[in-house]
C-alpha cells in the first residue's frame, strides 16, 4: 500500500502560481499513474490532471489546459502540480492519487486506489 502526501498549498492572489508536491512513501511510485483532484466547498470532486507511470502520457481538464502542469519524478518518489494564472475559482483542497499502471492516464477517481490527505488551495480576488 502506498501513502501519499500532499504539500505546497496556500493562500495566494489571483494571477499567482503554486507548485504542489504529492510525495509517496511504502511503495515506489513508478508502480501507478498518478491523477490531481480537487474538490471545493460544496461541490463534488473534480478531475484535475493525470500522468502515465512513465511520465509519458498526461491528460488535463479542459479549464486547466494551458494554466497547469503535472510531472513527475519516480526517482524521489515525488510527483507535482504546477499552477499558474490561478482564478478564484481554482480555489479548493487539492488531493493526489494512485491508481493502477496503464498506458493511458484517467480522469475517473473510482480507478485510483490510493489518495493523499489534501492540501488547501485559496485563491483570492
Amino acid at each position: 500500500q502506498v501513502q501519499l502526501v500532499e504539500s505546497g498549498g496556500g493562500l495566494v492572489q489571483s494571477g499567482d502560481s503554486l507548485r504542489l508536491s504529492c510525495a509517496a512513501s511504502r511503495r515506489s511510485l513508478g508502480d501507478y499513474n498518478m491523477g490531481w483532484f480537487r474538490q471545493a466547498p460544496g461541490k463534488e470532486r473534480e478531475f484535475v490532471t493525470a500522468i502515465t507511470w512513465g511520465g509519458g502520457t498526461t491528460m488535463y481538464a479542459d479549464s486547466m489546459k494551458g494554466r497547469f502542469a503535472i510531472s513527475r519524478d519516480n526517482t524521489k518518489n515525488t510527483v507535482f502540480l504546477e499552477m499558474n494564472s490561478l482564478k478564484p475559482e481554482d480555489t479548493a483542497v487539492y488531493y493526489c492519487a494512485a491508481g493502477r499502471r496503464r498506458t493511458v492516464p484517467s480522469n475517473l477517481g473510482s480507478e485510483y486506489y490510493y489518495w493523499g490527505q489534501g492540501t488547501q488551495v485559496t485563491v483570492s480576488s
